[in-house]
């Protein structure tokens, strides 16, 4: 027996079954087969890596049906809450976006096109790509216990203070990797990460 598809749906799957158009870099959130629709969508994985509000990520292969129209949204995101989101890069934003938040809400979840100074706007895109650079590097526990100890002792440090803490491998990536992992913060919005960037542990 002989099924039909609706364009929508021909269309939401010509899309899942597209090749990815931007090569996946490293992240510390995002979970199954990583392949980025765009720039843009790329760009906001990296902001969901450095958001603490965030758990989890995926790029997303469900179908949201709305109004005889349909769509596939870039992200899969669960929040800290357990809430889960559908989420569009700002090179989406001619979609009408409450069309698909009430097909979100019959799914359980919310939707949203993240705006574009969420992700441009300040410093914080440039220092989350220079931080997942480090994604796949392992803190030695020595160097983690040191230097979580001393912030304890201290408060907060400059990062070149931190980084004279490591002893072993390489002082930036140990530092940048206890970030991405949730030990340490810094202010990634106002400024380039430097020398002279405060640095703060964070206690679960």
């Amino acid at each position: 027996m002989k099924t039909h598809q609706t364009s929508a749906q021909r269309d939401a799957a010509a899309l899942q079954a597209a090749p990815p158009k931007v090569i996946a870099g490293p992240t510390v959130k995002g979970r199954g087969i990583i392949s980025y629709r765009s720039g843009a969508a790329k760009d906001l994985a990296a902001i969901l890596d450095l958001n603490a509000a965030v758990q989890s990520w995926s790029c997303c292969q469900e179908f949201l049906g709305a109004a005889d129209r349909g769509h596939v949204p870039d992200f899969r995101m669960i929040d800290s809450d357990g809430t889960v989101w559908f989420l569009d890069a700002p090179d989406r934003k001619h979609f009408l976006e409450i069309d698909f938040e009430d097909a979100a809400r019959e799914a359980g979840a919310s939707y949203r096109v993240v705006p574009r100074d969420e992700i441009y706007s300040g410093f914080r895109l440039r220092n989350a790509r220079d931080l997942l650079r480090y994604a796949n590097y392992t803190v030695s526990l020595a160097d983690r216990i040191r230097l979580l100890a001393t912030l304890d002792d201290q408060g907060s440090l400059p990062m070149a203070d931190c980084l004279s803490v490591i002893r072993g491998g390489e002082p930036v990536a140990a530092i940048a990797s206890l970030m991405l992992y949730g030990f340490l913060e810094a202010d990634l919005d106002d400024a380039l990460l430097g020398p002279e960037t405060m640095v703060r542990r964070i206690r679960s």
